[in-house]
């Protein structure tokens, strides 16, 4: 199941950035690529740096600490490395904009 929780107004991510939320003890980076709304966890599987702090082309970011790239729509490491980072469901709703997180129920 899925809980849908408000993490941040409409406008709060801008396009062409990124920004991070904690939502439910997890730090979650939000992205806006031309008008459309990708969330992955923050932390970079590297060393932890934040992604959205990173610099964001087209569909990947790329990590400030070390250059590692990630594509925002589904938390794919480039290239290929093997690894990933969660990616989240995210809406844009008339009154902000929700994350969605698994349920154990």
């Amino acid at each position: 199941m899925t809980q849908w929780i408000k993490i941040a107004e409409i406008d709060d991510v801008p396009r062409g950035a990124g920004r991070a939320f904690e939502v439910e003890g997890i730090s979650i980076a939000v992205f806006n690529v031309d008008g459309r709304l990708y969330a992955i966890d923050d932390n970079c599987p590297h060393q932890g740096s934040s992604l959205a702090m990173g610099r964001l082309d087209g569909y990947v970011v790329t990590c400030r600490s070390h250059g590692m790239k990630v594509n925002v729509t589904a938390g794919e490491l480039q290239p290929g490395l093997g690894l990933n980072v969660r990616s989240f469901p995210v809406e844009s709703r008339p009154d902000g904009l929700y994350v969605g997180l698994q349920t154990s129920s």
